[in-house]
C-alpha cells in the first residue's frame, strides 16, 4: 500500500479544501444533498438486516454485521465524491490554519455542506420509511430500534462521543488522502465507518437518518430526541475533526518541516 508523506497528505488537504470553498453555492449544498441521500443507505441496510434476521443490538455476529452495514453509506458517499459535513470538519479547517482562508469562507462551506446533508437525509428517511415496509424486507420496529440506540444515552455522552466520532471522520480524511489505490480507500473507510458503528458513536449525518427513522416511526422518539441528538452530535463531530486532527495534524506537521 503506497502512502503519500505526511507533507503530501498536507499540501493536498489545503488544496482540496480551497477548491470546495470556491465552488459555487448551490454546487456544494446539491453535493451535499446527494451525500444525506447517499449515507441513509447505511442506516437502511442495518434496518434491513435486523429485520430479516429477527434479532437486535447485543450480540457480537450481529453488531459485527450492523457496522459492516453501517459503513456501506460511508463507501457510496465518499468514493462518489460527494460533501459530507464531518470530513470538511479537517479538511476545510486546515486552510484557515494555514492562512489561506477565512473563517467566514470556512462557515460558508459548512453552513451550505450541513444544510445539503440534512434536507438529504431527511428526504431519504421519508421514502424509507414510506416505500420499505410495503416491499416486507424492512419493519418499523428495526426502525425505531435503530433510533433508540442513540437517543437513549444522557446529553453529556452525545457531546463526548460525538467528539470520537468527528476524531475519527478527521482520521478517514486523512488517510484517504494518504492512500494512492482505490481497494485502499474502501477498507480504510469501512474500518473507520465500522469502528463508528459498533461503538454506536453519534454522527451528526448518518444519525440524522437513524434518529429520523424513530421520530417518524416511533413514539418513543420525540422532536425534542432529535434536536438535542443533532445539536450534540453536530457540536461534538466538529469538536472532534477540527481540533483532535486538523489542529494537531496541521501542527505536527508544520513544526516537523522547520
Amino acid at each position: 500500500m503506497q502512502q503519500m508523506p505526511s507533507a503530501a497528505v498536507l499540501d493536498s488537504l489545503i488544496e482540496d479544501g480551497l477548491h470546495e470553498m470556491r465552488r459555487e453555492r448551490s454546487g456544494l449544498l446539491l453535493s451535499g444533498v446527494s451525500a444525506g441521500l447517499d449515507i441513509g443507505f447505511g442506516p437502511l441496510l442495518m434496518a434491513v438486516l435486523l429485520t430479516l434476521s429477527g434479532g437486535t443490538f447485543g450480540d457480537l455476529s450481529t453488531e459485527l454485521l450492523l457496522a459492516s452495514a453501517y459503513a456501506v453509506g460511508f463507501i457510496l458517499v465518499i468514493l462518489g465524491r460527494s460533501e459530507l459535513f464531518t470530513e470538511h470538519t479537517t479538511l476545510a479547517v486546515i486552510p484557515v490554519l494555514d492562512r489561506q482562508a477565512s473563517l467566514g469562507q470556512l462557515g460558508r462551506l459548512w453552513g451550505l455542506v450541513y444544510a445539503g446533508n440534512l434536507i438529504g437525509g431527511a428526504v431519504f428517511t421519508f421514502l424509507a420509511v414510506l416505500l420499505m415496509p410495503g416491499l416486507g424486507v424492512v419493519s418499523p420496529e428495526a426502525f425505531g430500534t435503530i433510533a433508540n440506540k442513540l437517543v437513549s444515552h444522557e446529553p453529556s455522552w452525545l457531546l463526548v462521543a460525538g467528539i470520537f466520532a468527528g476524531w475519527l471522520m478527521g482520521l478517514m480524511a486523512w488517510l484517504i488522502t494518504a492512500a494512492q489505490e482505490t481497494i485502499s480507500r474502501i477498507v480504510i473507510i469501512w474500518l473507520v465507518a465500522a469502528t463508528i458503528g459498533i461503538l454506536h458513536l453519534p454522527h451528526s449525518i448518518a444519525g440524522n437518518v437513524e434518529v429520523l427513522f424513530g421520530l417518524f416511526t416511533s413514539s418513543a422518539v420525540t422532536l425534542n430526541d432529535y434536536i438535542v441528538f443533532q445539536v450534540l452530535a453536530t457540536a461534538g463531530n466538529a469538536v472532534g475533526g477540527a481540533i483532535f486532527v486538523a489542529v494537531l495534524k496541521y501542527g505536527h506537521v508544520v513544526r516537523g518541516a522547520k
